[in-house]
């Protein structure tokens, strides 16, 4: 899985067997290892963190800045979204 940061024991990341229709640009979470079913965050076309699930029960504090790290990366993240997929939607 394409590794796009690791902060402390958490990898943030894409899974690269993405289902077709490819769902809009996002990043999982998870500590440790990539896993399919980690914690998702969607990306918006502004750059904002949205919150699909936390399914990796990151605890809230931890999550809350994760995803600050997610925004304030947003740009380089849908940079290599588009180099892993050539292609790109948004949730919102």
């Amino acid at each position: 899985m394409p590794q796009i940061l690791r902060i402390g024991p958490y990898i943030i990341y894409f899974w690269s067997n993405e289902c077709r229709p490819l769902e809009p640009v996002h990043v999982h979470i998870a500590e440790g290892r990539a896993t399919e079913n980690a914690t998702k965050i969607w990306i918006t076309r502004s750059g904002k963190a949205l919150l699909c699930n936390n399914n990796s029960r990151i605890p809230s504090r931890v999550l809350n800045r994760l995803m600050r790290v997610v925004e304030a990366n947003s740009a380089a993240i849908i940079e290599k979204w588009l180099m892993q997929f050539d292609e790109i939607r948004y949730f919102c």
